[in-house]
């Protein structure tokens, strides 16, 4: 009954109505677009952190001096196999070390070429980066002891050189050198910060070392890869390492390191958290028009009171022996109906918004069936928030103020 009767009092103002369902509207839109932005850039984070590996520090060689100007890290090699095998053997809490070494390459297939960034390193590189091979086979630890000539092609390369051929067992040119596709890697996709990662050849560290990169400092590797046991002894193994590495290299106490250590997880743990605030703050922002809408349901509320005070006083309410708590609880109606349909309409604006903003600038939108019920559900409660006062003044309006409207 006290529903029918908000839906007519609704309908015998469809304009007034209209314009006060569209606050909350734009507001509901709001809330769930800003947090499908935020939530998507959190997930987009999360997958670098999963394509990256977990638990992993990255150890770069040191700086040179050239001139009086201070090269960055890696620009003189001084890192060595030796030292991954050092760091994977001695060093208790490390569960995998790779040492890499990496540059550009030309791979060449018939008539097909592509440049692309080369990377020779040990079997250990994609345990690390939890990274799957999707056809044909891994590299496998006899690949490296026998310094073959065989190469894992990530999906970018793959598929220029390729197309829809299959590359397993076909054979590739690296720098004029033949290398023999033995797998293609799964898809990663691409950083933050733009970088393809499926744009890349995985050879044998020992075969690099001959044929690619090697020559003119043997032995040595631009960087080592480590993967820690778990999370919680991750600075535990940042120390040990450094530990070890100067005691490897023959540097004294006052000297400084000839090489860098990056905590990489806990730098993408930092980005995730940044995105997770980020969320929050887009979403409370964006509630923010949900309060203006939840305002103009209470001012058009007050209107109403005002225009029905003698139906309300002594009209045909009255007369049928309605008591205020029967008035209050029509207006808190009408104030719902008017929140809760607005809500529904907003969250299919917000539905949509999303998607139109993944579709046309290429951002990831994560929509979840919580993140509507909750904007829902917000937008409910701003409806009986902004309606009380108004619900509560016509409850307790004096019959005798209503004579003055007679």
């Amino acid at each position: 009954m006290t529903l029918r009767v908000a839906l007519k009092a609704i309908a015998r103002n469809k304009m007034r109505s209209g314009l006060t369902m569209l606050g909350i509207i734009i507001g509901v839109g709001a809330v769930i677009t800003m947090i499908a932005i935020g939530s998507g850039a959190k997930a987009r984070v999360q997958e670098q952190i999963a394509s990256l590996g977990s638990n992993v520090l990255i150890i770069r060689s040191g700086s040179a001096t050239s001139g009086g100007v201070r090269m960055g890290s890696g620009s003189i090699p001084t890192l060595t196999v030796e030292d991954a095998e050092a760091i994977g053997q001695e060093i208790s809490v490390v569960k995998y070390a790779a040492p890499r070494l990496n540059g550009v390459a030309q791979v060449v297939f018939q008539n097909q070429n592509w440049s692309t960034f080369t990377r020779a390193t040990t079997p250990e590189a994609l345990l690390i980066r939890n990274w799957p091979v999707v056809q044909g086979r891994t590299m496998i630890r006899a690949d490296v002891l026998g310094a073959k000539k065989v190469c894992l092609l990530g999906r970018t390369v793959a598929d220029h050189l390729f197309g829809d051929m299959n590359p397993v067992g076909q054979v590739v040119r690296i720098n004029q050198f033949p290398f023999q596709v033995i797998g293609v890697l799964g898809q990663k996709g691409q950083t933050t910060w733009g970088h393809d990662q499926d744009d890349i050849v995985y050879v044998p560290l020992t075969t690099g070392q001959r044929l690619l990169f090697g020559a003119q400092f043997p032995g040595m590797v631009n960087s080592i890869r480590v993967q820690a046991t778990e999370a919680k002894v991750l600075k535990r193994a940042e120390e040990e390492i450094r530990r070890l590495l100067r005691q490897r290299h023959g540097i004294r106490p006052k000297q400084e390191d000839d090489f860098s250590i990056r905590n990489l997880t806990e730098r993408l743990s930092t980005a995730e958290e940044s995105a997770r605030v980020m969320s929050i703050l887009l979403g409370a922002m964006a509630s923010i028009s949900l309060l203006v809408g939840g305002i103009g349901i209470m001012n058009i509320m007050l209107v109403s009171v005002t225009e029905r005070t003698r139906e309300i006083g002594i009209g045909i309410r009255t007369a049928v022996g309605a008591r205020g708590r029967d008035i209050l609880w029509q207006f808190l109606m009408e104030a719902l109906v008017l929140s809760s349909i607005g809500g529904m309409l907003g969250v299919l604006v917000g539905i949509l918004a999303s998607r139109l903003i993944s579709q046309y600038f290429n951002w990831p939108m994560l929509l979840s069936l919580s993140t509507l019920l909750f904007a829902f559900l917000f937008a409910a409660g701003v409806g009986i928030f902004f309606g009380f006062y108004p619900a509560c003044k016509a409850a307790q309006l004096d019959p005798i103020e209503a004579l003055r409207y007679e």
